[in-house]
């Protein structure tokens, strides 16, 4: 098997600064191993040192490299480049922003506008119940606790929603929904009428369209739709 590739990145570009956007194309001779935030550093390196990109812990734990490859939105230090020739039976790939949020340039969207959708669903427990008398802490069962552990292991890297195919206008998207689903089913939360409402009101859980995307997309493994069908369902 080749231990290295020559690749192509049709990556999408955007000057903030003269609101110019276009479409940049770059040649790299790539390890197979070499994840694609290497490769972006790589042209960052080589090539081109105005590519702005996002990343962070590149350890998918926080979500900061989430971007579109090939029409699929995903973290960019988990692909591989021998990952991604495979998947996507080609070595010319396609990059671009997330579209949950404005682009701030190239690559890189405004975050902090994509987490507006996750506040407003107050994803800490709003209302706790008291501490269990025997101690300090509120104890929760092993089994209670398995019905939506799955769930907390979202980092909202919003791939989700930028796969969702419901508007980002008129849905809070499905990370966000399933945050309000995780506190639903949390027994320490005992606001459980102000979570129906964030549940059920317009821009909630019913504007969901069950296309599962957000399952299929998430670098976590988490089965989202199942947690949103859940939430339909009124089984929490």
């Amino acid at each position: 098997m080749s231990t290295s590739y020559t690749i192509t990145l049709d990556i999408n570009r955007y000057d903030p600064d003269t609101k110019l956007s276009w479409v940049q194309t770059y040649r790299v001779e790539a390890s197979a191993i070499l994840r694609f935030v290497d490769v972006l550093r790589k042209i960052n390196d080589e090539q081109d040192p105005t590519l702005a990109w996002s990343s962070s812990c590149e350890h998918a734990q926080c979500g900061s490299c989430g971007v579109i490859v090939n029409g699929k939105p995903l973290l960019a230090c988990e692909l591989l480049v021998k990952d991604g020739v495979g998947q996507f039976k080609t070595h010319t790939f396609k990059l671009k922003p997330l579209t949950i949020a404005p682009v701030l340039r190239d690559l890189v969207v405004d975050l902090e506008k994509a987490y507006d959708r996750v506040h407003k669903v107050r994803p800490w427990l709003i209302k706790p119940a008291s501490p269990h008398p025997d101690g300090d802490e509120y104890r929760i069962s092993p089994k209670t606790l398995e019905t939506y552990s799955e769930a907390t292991r979202c980092i909202n890297c919003f791939c989700c929603a930028a796969a969702c195919i419901s508007t980002h206008h008129h849905f809070l998207g499905p990370n966000a929904s399933m945050a309000n689903m995780v506190r639903l089913m949390d027994p320490r939360e005992m606001a459980r009428g102000e979570r129906m409402d964030i549940l059920y009101r317009e821009d909630g859980v019913y504007r969901c369209h069950t296309a599962k995307a957000c399952s299929f997309v998430c670098p976590k493994d988490i089965d989202v739709s199942h947690f949103l069908a859940l939430g339909k369902e009124g089984r929490f």
